[in-house]
């Protein structure tokens, strides 16, 4: 579960940064939704780390939230680059 979060993590990054250097709006909104799947499956894998009880929800929980917000964040700028 570690390694599947720390792929989609990082996936998150590498796939805005590919989105703010698109060549065109297809592109970007492209690039943005796949952050937007890669940031909703890293939420998936931290929250599936609680649920199986390997990490402790205290320890987590900051990064859950974060996690929330940054999708909420992508999937707004997704919505509104579609228009």
């Amino acid at each position: 579960m570690g390694n599947q979060l720390l792929r989609s993590a990082t996936s998150v990054a590498a796939n805005y940064r590919a989105a703010c250097r698109a060549r065109s709006q297809k592109e970007f909104f492209s690039k943005l939704s796949i952050v937007v799947e890669e940031a909703d499956e890293s939420l998936f894998w931290l929250e599936m780390l609680v649920e199986a009880a390997i990490v402790d929800t205290n320890k987590l929980q900051p990064l859950i939230t974060e996690a929330i917000e940054i999708l909420k964040i992508v999937a707004t700028a997704r919505k509104n680059a579609s228009k």
